[in-house]
């Protein structure tokens, strides 16, 4: 069988995407020497991927995902290649193509937790690419021979959303790289250079989009550092490449008078990021919405205390690994990061829950169940 992969988001500038990108072409490499497989990236990306199995071959498809361009000029690019399957690995399918294909579906914030804050866009405009966005999925779940949910929450959210049976969906869950985020790996972070102490801050890394609620993290620190016992040298470190959103952040910390406190460091990379991890008091992860939650699993499986929202899939994930609050509650995150600050007995409660929790997710094993569906779905 010959298959096409979508790797356009392969690599760390495709951030969540790109790393589950990256990870899976990787993975399918070590397992699969059965099929042929085409691994399409742009120019951005093209050197960051040298095929190691000889069964593996790249094209170029230096087209911008969520364009018209790529709804126009995929279908044909992919059509070159004489391809029996094609997996998508994000929901923005060509709807005009009509070959067999295979779509991994994250989550779906744009349907159950749309907002206009999201959006650079001005009204009419962001109305008219939501719409755009809703067709777009629909014939993604709909007119794939199989559908991938990365959790049990989103399998029965696309189930839910588009009236798909359950046979047509298989869960597979992501991984985390316990070869990467490992201290003989470590680099050491620069706390001096950004004002932070070891051991006396709180972290969160990822996007910075509406639904992550960074906004309200950045509140609730606020009212946290007024109330009696937090050390005053406490910082809150939020570590993300600087975009439109995290300059929203920027300038709500500024507003609140917090930029003393709050520190952007901006991107960070994995080796130097597991110094942060490391040295936290906690990382907190505050999002309205997901659909797996791998950050907060990277930082687990270098030994950071875990706070997390309880909303979506997280409870799945992690299971009693965490701590858990309401993000729509404000008192209940300060409340939650004030117990993780004075109980130590928290943090070590969670340390006998980490090698099993981390246990479930293998990249792995995420790579042969996905080469189980691409069998499966060709007749």
């Amino acid at each position: 069988m010959k298959i096409g992969i979508d790797a356009r988001f392969f690599g760390p500038g495709g951030k969540g995407l790109g790393r589950y990108s990256q990870k899976l072409v990787e993975e399918l490499e070590k397992v699969d020497y059965a099929n042929q497989y085409v691994v399409f990236l742009t120019k951005e990306n093209w050197d960051l991927y040298q095929p190691k199995n000889p069964n593996f071959k790249k094209a170029l498809a230096d087209v911008r995902w969520y364009t018209l361009d790529e709804q126009l000029q995929m279908p044909k690019i992919l059509n070159k290649y004489n391809l029996d399957l094609v997996h998508f690995l994000h929901f923005n399918v060509p709807v005009m193509y009509r070959k067999p294909f295979v779509v991994t579906i994250h989550d779906l914030i744009l349907l159950e937790y749309p907002t206009r804050k999201a959006s650079k866009l001005g009204t009419v405009m962001y109305w008219i690419k939501n719409f755009a966005y809703r067709r777009v999925i629909s014939f993604a779940a709909r007119g794939s021979e199989r559908v991938i949910a990365i959790s049990e929450y989103t399998k029965q959210a696309v189930m839910r959303q588009f009236g798909i049976t359950e046979s047509k969906v298989d869960m597979i869950y992501e991984g985390v790289d316990l070869e990467k985020f490992n201290p003989v790996n470590k680099e050491p972070f620069d706390f001096e250079k950004v004002g932070v102490e070891k051991g006396n801050y709180l972290m969160y890394v990822g996007n910075a989009y509406p639904h992550k609620n960074i906004d309200g993290l950045i509140r609730g620190f606020q009212e946290l550092i007024g109330r009696e016992g937090i050390d005053p040298n406490l910082k809150l470190v939020i570590v993300g490449k600087t975009d439109y959103f995290f300059q929203q952040l920027i300038d709500l910390a500024n507003e609140l008078g917090l930029s003393d406190r709050i520190v952007f460091p901006g991107f960070v990379p994995d080796e130097e990021m597991i110094d942060l991890f490391e040295n936290t008091a906690a990382y907190v992860f505050p999002s309205f919405y997901e659909g797996f939650g791998l950050p907060p699993l990277e930082a687990m499986a270098m030994g950071a205390p875990i706070l997390l929202s309880n909303r979506t899939c997280l409870p799945e994930i992690f299971g009693e690994s965490a701590e858990y609050f309401d993000p729509g509650n404000s008192g209940e995150l300060v409340d939650a990061m004030e117990r993780m600050l004075k109980d130590p007995s928290i943090a070590e409660r969670q340390k006998q829950f980490i090698e099993p929790t981390l246990a479930k997710y293998s990249w792995e094993q995420m790579a042969k169940e996905t080469v189980d569906v691409y069998n499966k779905s060709v007749k």
